[in-house]
């Protein structure tokens, strides 16, 4: 690591325990990396202030904080860079702090906000995307993991796009004999790993007509709803390691529904564990799967699920092992040093299926 590249970074999250999302995860594997090459991260999230759960998705915790107290937390890490990972109260504050103090930061697009505040509440998405893109466009950069995600929000007047993959524990999640399956139900077994919400579009997976058995590993707002109107499905409540890497392994196909992820942390676990995906020809998928034979994209969900049952597991392993939390630091860390006016972003590659590892 170069000798004058910020070693004390702050990161400001909205998205933290008990929360499970992919913004949680990407954050975790990426402080620990960053540990180990040498950086010091430290936190500001909801757990450091009283909190309230957010209107129609009461597991998404609020934080109840004043810009001073923000502030202060933000100035006890010392930091020389601050990254600010959501658009939510502590983000905003954050943000101002940075403005003010002129403080080098970047943000970093996990969640089609828009769409998702559009889907709960009569809110234009072109007022909501104004709004998100002013938040964005006030740092060094804000960091999107796809090519597909950069190109739409550069449509958008999105500027200084940088580029931030994501890495999967290939340890954790592996193939594992069927003897050991943790279902005891009929085959083909299609399953869904996620959040169980409205935005994630679970409904087109579970009104699917496949043979076999259908699984949804996860917790969530719509989940009571869901599992009324689907009592043929096995909803298992959320999972958590060696626990949920089971679960994966103990399914044929992978099914992903949602077109509005921008880009499923969950398809690299799927695939690790050697499951082929049936998702929507949308970002994410496309950006992960697309061409690579290890996964069916199609219009027709129904169609990719059944064509998925045919693929090699194996060619599912190998494309998740192109993917690396080290080398998703080592990128998050590149980005400090654009940000702090000590590299440019030519200096790293764009993420191509080439380079992804």
């Amino acid at each position: 690591m170069s000798a004058s590249l910020p070693t004390r970074i702050t990161v400001v999250t909205d998205a933290w325990h008990p929360q499970v999302n992919g913004v949680v995860r990407s954050i975790e594997r990426t402080n620990l990396e960053l540990g180990r090459l040498g950086a010091e991260v430290t936190m500001v999230t909801p757990a450091s202030f009283r909190t309230l759960p957010m209107p129609s998705y009461p597991e998404i915790r609020l934080a109840i904080a004043s810009y001073r107290t923000v502030a202060r937390e933000i100035e006890r890490g010392q930091p020389a860079y601050v990254h600010i990972a959501t658009e939510g109260p502590l983000g905003l504050k954050a943000r101002r702090w940075c403005r003010r103090h002129g403080m080098p930061f970047t943000t970093s697009y996990h969640t089609r906000f828009p769409e998702y505040v559009s889907a709960r509440f009569p809110v234009p998405q072109r007022l909501l995307y104004a709004l998100v893109r002013r938040f964005h466009n006030g740092g060094a950069g804000c960091m999107v993991a796809t090519e597909s995600l950069a190109r739409e929000l550069e449509a958008r007047g999105f500027r200084n796009l940088m580029h931030w993959s994501r890495g999967i524990d290939a340890d954790l999640f592996r193939p594992r004999p069927q003897a050991e399956s943790v279902f005891d139900l009929p085959r083909p077994i299609f399953i869904n790993v996620g959040r169980v919400a409205v935005e994630k579009n679970l409904e087109a997976f579970l009104d699917l007509d496949l043979p076999g058995s259908k699984v949804v590993v996860g917790d969530g707002p719509a989940r009571a709803s869901l599992e009324r109107h689907y009592p043929a499905v096995t909803f298992t409540g959320a999972l958590f390691g060696e626990a949920l890497a089971r679960a994966y392994a103990s399914a044929d196909v992978f099914v992903f529904p949602s077109r509005t992820d921008t880009f499923g942390n969950v398809l690299l676990e799927a695939l690790s564990s050697g499951l082929p995906v049936a998702a929507y020809p949308v970002m994410g998928p496309i950006d992960i799967v697309g061409g690579t034979g290890a996964g069916v994209l199609d219009e027709n969900l129904g169609r990719a699920a059944l064509a998925a049952l045919d693929l090699d597991r194996e060619a599912a392993r190998q494309l998740a092992l192109q993917y690396s939390w080290r080398r998703a630091a080592e990128q998050f860390l590149v980005n400090v040093r654009v940000a702090n006016g000590e590299a440019r972003p030519a200096d790293w590659p764009p993420i191509t299926q080439e380079n992804r590892a």
